[in-house]
């Protein structure tokens, strides 16, 4: 065994807080834990110990990548045993700090956001659901189907809105526009949608020319850093899974924007990705997936809501939500294999596979949560007395 498997071998006999088998490239096997093996890594090039000092997960991402190893076993479940040892798991800030700490700036955020959206509507559309919905689903009874769940979290949404016929509704980060539809049939709303991405503004605009909403609804290829200079009103503000790309040192400049164009007594649900801590971030996931994303933590969140006198009328945590979701997202992914392939060269499918399992893994682990917070701007005397709105 040369030295790279010699120290690898040395790291990883510190995840025994699950089970598993290693083969080396020469045969050797070792044993990891205490019972009875669960996996198995097979390894056809060891991982370079220094790189497993500086990034855990972004020295096994790309070995896993690179087929430089390979897991025998159901990849999530493996994850989700191995995220059991996130202690083990080493960062080096210092060091990778070009990589974690990158530009807030509108053309380089524009960029790390387009990365990921723009890789095309063709991809998106063979996996998601046929709602396009890129976000949590809410799994009410836990029988639904994808489509269904993600209709019912639209549906829970807007009824913690609380909107009326003829209000007005911006969505920040609008994605494909579900919800804006939604709130458009549902409700007689006027909504507007902002996007960075020039896939999803083209999709939403044929979306609501099909769906004939041209009345009510309408999308904009708009920074959320150009709404306080706009000269738009709005009843009913509400962002899902976009705030992961403000940046932290931007949080204060979200809120002082959508201060800007909500109206008093207005309502803003916020619905994030959050972390227990105030952490940069994860370095394979910054470097292949959401570049420059960051997760705010709930406390944050809540404190800088606190200094713009915005009240908090409802937190909810839907993790474990999330964890179905991106288990349907990984069925359909595998589904539609054959297509993709087409698309994509090999790297870029292990690359999507790990991304949708280590996800699940790591919200089913509590690694990262899911909240949904509900805020009035100022005082609301308005709104029901109690939460049975929510669920009627």
């Amino acid at each position: 065994m040369n030295i790279q498997a010699t120290l690898m071998k040395k790291f990883l006999k510190n995840f025994d807080g699950t089970s598993f088998d290693v083969m080396f490239e020469t045969g050797e096997e070792i044993h990891i834990g205490t019972s009875q093996a669960k996996f198995k890594v097979i390894v056809h090039e060891p991982v370079s110990y220094i790189k497993l000092l500086e990034s855990t997960t972004l020295a096994l991402g790309e070995a896993y990548m690179n087929g430089d190893i390979e897991i025998e076993g159901d990849l999530e479940e493996v994850l989700d045993e191995i995220f059991k040892c996130k202690a083990e798991f080493k960062t080096n800030y210092h060091a990778l700090r070009k990589l974690l700490y990158t530009s807030t700036s509108k053309k380089n955020q524009k960029n790390e956001v387009c990365s990921h959206y723009n890789i095309g509507n063709d991809f998106y559309s063979l996996w998601l659901d046929p709602t396009l919905s890129y976000s949590c689903a809410y799994f009410e009874n836990g029988t639904e189907t994808l489509e269904e769940a993600q209709h019912k979290k639209v549906d829970y949404k807007l009824k913690k809105l609380n909107l009326r016929e003829g209000m007005s509704l911006l969505d920040i980060g609008c994605g494909w526009g579900f919800l804006l539809i939604q709130a458009a049939k549902k409700y007689k709303v006027h909504g507007v949608g902002i996007t960075l991405s020039e896939e999803q503004q083209r999709s939403f605009s044929e979306r609501i020319k099909k769906e004939g909403l041209e009345e009510y609804l309408e999308v904009k290829l708009m920074d959320y850093r150009d709404l306080e200079s706009c000269d738009l009103k709005f009843d009913r503000v509400v962002s899902i899974g976009m705030l992961e790309h403000v940046g932290r040192e931007n949080y204060d400049l979200f809120f002082k924007n959508v201060d800007a164009v909500l109206k008093d007594k207005g309502v803003f649900l916020l619905h994030y990705i959050s972390g227990y801590g105030e952490y940069p971030g994860d370095a394979w996931i910054k470097k292949y997936i959401f570049p420059g994303g960051v997760i705010p933590s709930l406390r944050e969140i809540i404190s800088i809501s606190a200094d713009h006198r915005y009240y908090v009328l409802d937190v909810e945590s839907l993790r474990r939500h999330y964890v179905r979701t991106l288990l349907c997202w990984h069925e359909g992914f595998e589904k539609h294999l054959s297509e993709i392939e087409r698309m994509f060269d090999e790297r870029f499918i292990r690359m999507w596979r790990m991304y949708l399992c280590s996800c699940a893994a790591s919200f089913n682990n509590g690694v990262i949560d899911l909240h949904q917070i509900l805020f009035s701007k100022g005082a609301n005397n308005d709104l029901p007395m109690t939460r049975h709105y929510l669920y009627d």
